[in-house]
C-alpha cells in the first residue's frame, strides 16, 4: 500500500511539473513553527521546478487550526500534531492526512560549554525555563511530558516562560531573557553555538507531524503537487537535515 502510494505521489508531482508553470497562480501553506527552517529551504525547489508562488503561514498548530475552522484561505495545512489534521477530515474540511516529519525535543541554551541532561532539570539551577504553550503547540505538549516523566513539573512551576509558539519560545532563549528551553531539533540542528540536551524519545510521546489538503485546496492541482513533493525523495533529504525522521 505504502508503495502504491509513493507511486501515486510521484506520478501527480510529474503531472503537475509538467504543466504547472502554465497554470501559475498561488499556493498558500499553514506551517507550524518548528517547520519554518526546512519549509523555507523547500519553497524555492518547488517554486523553481513548478513555477508556483507559495505563500506559507507559520504559527502554532493550534492558532492555526482555529484560523482554519474560521475560514482562513489556506490549501495545505502542515501541522505539528496528528491530532488537528484529523480532526480537520472528521469536519469535512481536509483529506488526505499523511506524516511528513517525526520531530525531536531538545533542552537548549544559547551559553555554549554548558552539560545539559536530565539532572538539569532535577536540580533547576536556573531563573527561568521557556516552553511552548501546551495548550496550541504540539512542542509545548511534548516538553510538559517530558517533566512529568522526570517528576519536575510542579518543582519548575514558577520558573516556566509560555511562548505563542515554538518559535517565540526559541527567540526567549537566544535573546536570554529565558537561559534554557524546550525547543525543536530542526531550529538548532544547524547551528553550531551554544548546548543542547537532544531529549530521550522515552520521554515524551513521537511528535508525528501530519500534512493534510484542505478543502479550498481540494480543485488546486498546485495544492496536490506539493503535498507530493513533499514525499519526494529530494524534499526528504531536505527535512532530515533539519533533525526530522520522514519515517
Amino acid at each position: 500500500m505504502r508503495s502504491a502510494q509513493c507511486v501515486a505521489a510521484a506520478v501527480g508531482l510529474v503531472a503537475w511539473l509538467a504543466f504547472g508553470p502554465l497554470l501559475a497562480g498561488e499556493l498558500r501553506v499553514a506551517v507550524a513553527a518548528n517547520f519554518t527552517a526546512a519549509m523555507k529551504a523547500l519553497t524555492p525547489g518547488f517554486e523553481q521546478a513548478s513555477g508556483q508562488h507559495l505563500v506559507a503561514s507559520y504559527g502554532s498548530t493550534g492558532k492555526l487550526y482555529a484560523q482554519i475552522l474560521q475560514g482562513a484561505p489556506f490549501d495545505v495545512f502542515l501541522a505539528a500534531d496528528q491530532r488537528r489534521p484529523k480532526l480537520l477530515q472528521q469536519r469535512g474540511l481536509a483529506t488526505g492526512a499523511f506524516t511528513y516529519a517525526v520531530g525531536r525535543l531538545v533542552l537548549w541554551s544559547a551559553h555554549p560549554g554548558q552539560q545539559l541532561g536530565a539532572q538539569t532539570l532535577r536540580q533547576g539551577h536556573f531563573q527561568r525555563l521557556a516552553l511552548a504553550n501546551p495548550k496550541t503547540a504540539p512542542y509545548g505538549a511534548a516538553a510538559l511530558s517530558v517533566m512529568r516523566s522526570l517528576g519536575v513539573e510542579k518543582a519548575l512551576m514558577a520558573k516556566r516562560v509560555t511562548g505563542e509558539s515554538i518559535a517565540q519560545t526559541y527567540q526567549f532563549v537566544a535573546s536570554g531573557n529565558a537561559e534554557l528551553g524546550f525547543v525543536a531539533l530542526a531550529q538548532v540542528a544547524l547551528e553550531t553555538s551554544g548546548s543542547r540536551w537532544l531529549i530521550p524519545q522515552g520521554l515524551y510521546p513521537a511528535i508525528r507531524q501530519d500534512a493534510v489538503l484542505l478543502v479550498r485546496g481540494k480543485d488546486n492541482p498546485a495544492a496536490k503537487a506539493f503535498l507530493a513533493y513533499l514525499r519526494a525523495d529530494a524534499a526528504k533529504k531536505v527535512i532530515q537535515r533539519y533533525g526530522y525522521s520522514t519515517r
